[in-house]
């Protein structure tokens, strides 16, 4: 009986500690802006992708408002048609945006009960596979900048413990961006997001540039972009740019790729 208590604990201490070397993992990324490879593209990337693995979630997207208000998808863990659709709907209202406007998160445990409310965003979550959802501001200090969405397949909200580390990511992600040194004589907030918008629209043309020319998907030349940049220890930025400028062909982003 002692030995099976003893094999238990050493387990569950494993268990803790891989979960500490996760968090402190997670934070250092989100914050590491001497990294030769960071960028507000990678910020979001990383935010979102540590949302998922250390909280008890299965999708997760950031939203990032423009000048106008508008909120505009940077990141997410999903790619699938279905919720890429299911962002776009709360570009100018739905959770998201609440969450933005008010700077306060929400939880909606079951889509079900707010079909009324939102019908066409319960039909889409339904369709996407998703029955619960909860938002969490990016916010820098009192500013909010945008919207986090988290989505679980059940229905329920998450527990007060994963709120907290999700805000706390989200609050990191949006440190980091003010430190992101793209911009390195201007500091104000509205600069650094218009400098990470032209980011993602500049990702955006490369990836088609990609798709068109090795006839893949989007999401797949948005991967082959990634694992080039990952290969070089390069910015996805300047990756982007490169391509987009011609001082670069699409045939390089594929060399030495696994497969396409």
């Amino acid at each position: 009986m002692s030995e099976h208590l003893s094999r238990y604990d050493d387990t569950a201490g494993e268990a803790s500690m891989n979960r500490e070397r996760e968090l402190a993992k997670a934070f250092v990324d989100l914050t590491d802006t001497y990294a030769p490879d960071f960028d507000p593209l990678r910020l979001f990337d990383r935010l979102v992708h540590a949302c998922r693995t250390l909280l008890d979630v299965d999708a997760v997207a950031v939203m990032i408002a423009d000048a106008r208000g508008t909120l505009r998808t940077m990141a997410a863990t999903e790619d699938g048609a279905a919720f890429v659709e299911l962002m776009q709907m709360q570009t100018g209202r739905g959770p998201c945006m609440d969450c933005y406007r008010t700077g306060r998160g929400a939880a909606i445990a079951d889509i079900r009960a707010e079909s009324e409310r939102w019908p066409e965003l319960a039909e889409a979550m339904a369709e996407a596979g998703y029955r619960s959802l909860r938002t969490v501001p990016v916010r820098l200090h009192e500013r909010v900048l945008g919207a986090l969405t988290l989505l679980t397949t059940r229905t329920g909200d998450l527990t007060g413990a994963d709120v907290h580390l999700a805000q706390a990511l989200a609050d990191s992600a949006a440190l980091g961006l003010m430190h992101w040194s793209a911009e390195p004589r201007r500091d104000d907030v509205v600069t650094r997001v218009q400098g990470a918008m032209a980011a993602k629209t500049l990702l955006e043309i490369a990836k088609g540039i990609i798709a068109a020319h090795h006839r893949v998907p989007m999401s797949t030349a948005g991967r082959l972009l990634a694992d080039y940049a990952d290969r070089h220890r390069v910015s996805l930025i300047m990756t982007a740019q490169a391509l987009v400028e011609h001082d670069m062909e699409p045939a390089d982003i594929c060399e030495g790729a696994v497969d396409v």
